[in-house]
C-alpha cells in the first residue's frame, strides 16, 4: 500500500513546513533590502499594495478562514478606516499616528455591529448581510457631503511624518512602514490563531453544536471574530488613504471585497502563509497582463472555479495533510508501537 507521504507534492510541502522559520527569515530578509536594489517607484508602490491586501486577507482569514464565518463586507471596514483616519487628520489635524488607532477602533465597532446578526444567520444568509453591509457603507460615504464630500472624495490627504521626516515613496519611507504594519498584524493574528480564542474559533468553524456542548460561547467567538476582522482592515485603510492622497466611495466597492476573498481563497483559507501568497498573485498579475485587463473578474472567477476543483484548500493551504505535530516523549512511544510510520519521526 502505497503511503500519502510517498507523493512528491508531500515531500515537498513536508519540507517546507519543517523549515517555515528560515524560509519566512529568508524572505523578510529579502524584503528588507528591496529598497537597496534601487527598484522603481512603480515597483515599490506594488508592493506596498501587497502589503496593505496581505493585511485585509489576514483580516478576512480570521472570520472566514478560522472562525468559518464568511464575510463579504470587507471593504466596509476598509472604507471605515480609510475615512476615519482621513478626516481626523484632516478636519482635527489629529495626526497619522493617533488617526491609525482610532480607525481601528471605530472599524472594529462597526465590525461588531455586523458580527451580530451573525447570531442568528449563517451560510448563503451571512455572506448576503455582509455583504449589503459593504454596500450601505458606501451609499453612506456618497451621500453624506458634509462630512465625506460625497462623490467628489476627499483631496491631499497628508502624508504621515517620524520625527519631523515625512515618509513617502521616494525616501521609502511608506514602504517600510507597510512592512512594520504586516509584521505587527502577523504577529496579532499568528498570537490569536495559538490561543484560546484560536482554538475557539477553529471549534466554531468545525461544528459550532459540538463546540457548544463542549462549553465554548460560540455567539461571543462570532462577533469577536467579526471584531479583529474589521479593526485589521481598518488600520489597512488607515494606511491607504495617505499612501494614494485621495479616496472616494468609489475606491471601496464590491470588487474590492471580491478581490480580498479572491485572495484568500487562492492562497488558502486558515492558513497564514497562503495570505501573503494570495495578495501577491492578485495584485503582480493584472500588472503583468494588463492586456487582459477588460476580462480581469472574468479571470478571477475562472481561477476560483478551478482552485474549488482541483486545489478547494488552496495553493498553500497543505497543512491538513501534514502529520500531527505530537509531543517528543509521545512520538517516541508510538514509533516505538509501530502506529507511527518511520518518516513521521
Amino acid at each position: 500500500m502505497k503511503l500519502p507521504n510517498q507523493d512528491i507534492f508531500f515531500r515537498i510541502e513536508s519540507y517546507i513546513s519543517k523549515r517555515r522559520f528560515w524560509f519566512f527569515a529568508a524572505l523578510f530578509l529579502l524584503l528588507l533590502l528591496m529598497p537597496v536594489f534601487g527598484f522603481s517607484r512603480y515597483i515599490m508602490r506594488i508592493c506596498i499594495l501587497i502589503g496593505i491586501y496581505s493585511m485585509l486577507t489576514l483580516g478576512l482569514n480570521l472570520v472566514a478562514g478560522y472562525a468559518g464565518q464568511l464575510s463579504m463586507g470587507n471593504a466596509g471596514f476598509y472604507a471605515i478606516g480609510a475615512y476615519t483616519a482621513t478626516l481626523l487628520m484632516i478636519k482635527l489635524g489629529v495626526s497619522f499616528w493617533l488617526s491609525i488607532w482610532a480607525a481601528a477602533i471605530f472599524a472594529g465597532i462597526s465590525g461588531f455591529l455586523l458580527g451580530l446578526p451573525s447570531l442568528r444567520l449563517k451560510g448563503s444568509y451571512l455572506t448576503i448581510v455582509t455583504l449589503g453591509f459593504g454596500e450601505i457603507v458606501r451609499m453612506i460615504l456618497m451621500n453624506w457631503d458634509p462630512v465625506t464630500n460625497g462623490t467628489l472624495g476627499i483631496r491631499n490627504i497628508p502624508l504621515p511624518s517620524l520625527f519631523g521626516i515625512r515618509l513617502s515613496l521616494a525616501n521609502h519611507g511608506l514602504y517600510y512602514l507597510v512592512l512594520v504594519l504586516v509584521l505587527l498584524v502577523s504577529l496579532f493574528c499568528v498570537l490569536i490563531i495559538n490561543s484560546k480564542i484560536g482554538r475557539a474559533f477553529i471549534a466554531v468553524r468545525e461544528d459550532e453544536i459540538a463546540a457548544q456542548m463542549m462549553g465554548i460561547r460560540t455567539m461571543r467567538y462570532k462577533v469577536l471574530a467579526f471584531v479583529l476582522s474589521a479593526a485589521i482592515s481598518g488600520i489597512a485603510g488607515a494606511f491607504y488613504a495617505p499612501m494614494v492622497g485621495y479616496i472616494d466611495p468609489n475606491s471601496f466597492t464590491f470588487d474590492v471585497s471580491s478581490l480580498i476573498i479572491s485572495m484568500a481563497i487562492l492562497g488558502g483559507l486558515g492558513t497564514m502563509r497562503g495570505m501573503y501568497f494570495g495578495a501577491a498573485m492578485l495584485i503582480i498579475f493584472p500588472e503583468v497582463s494588463r492586456f487582459l485587463m477588460d476580462y480581469r473578474f472574468v479571470l478571477y472567477g475562472l481561477i476560483l472555479v478551478l482552485m474549488m476543483r482541483f486545489r478547494p484548500q488552496g495553493l498553500l493551504g497543505w497543512r491538513s495533510r501534514l502529520p500531527y505535530r505530537f509531543g517528543k516523549i509521545i512520538r517516541k512511544e508510538l514509533l516505538a508501537e509501530g502506529y507511527l510510520p518511520p518518516e513521521h519521526n
